[in-house]
C-alpha cells in the first residue's frame, strides 16, 4: 500500500471541504481559510515539527484558493 504524504492528504481534504461549501457560494478567501485550517490540522496530527503545521497551512490555503480556478470545487 502506498503512503500518502501530508501535502497530498491536505490537498485532498481541502478540495473535499471546499466542495462542501457550494451552497453558500464561498469566495477564494473562504476556501483559502478552510484549506489552511485543514492543512494545519493534518500537519499537526501527522507532523513531528511545528514548522510542519505552517507548511501544511500554507499548502492548504493555496490549494483552497486555487481549487476553483482549476475547476475542482465549483
Amino acid at each position: 500500500m502506498r503512503k500518502l504524504t501530508i501535502p497530498a492528504l491536505a490537498a485532498i481534504v481541502t478540495v473535499g471541504l471546499a466542495g462542501c461549501t457550494q451552497n453558500i457560494n464561498p469566495t477564494d478567501v473562504d476556501r483559502a481559510a478552510i484549506g489552511a485550517a485543514a492543512g494545519a490540522t493534518i500537519a499537526h496530527v501527522g507532523g513531528k515539527k511545528e514548522s510542519d503545521v505552517y507548511k501544511g497551512a500554507a499548502i492548504g490555503a493555496a490549494a483552497g484558493a486555487l481549487c476553483n480556478d482549476v475547476r475542482l470545487c465549483q
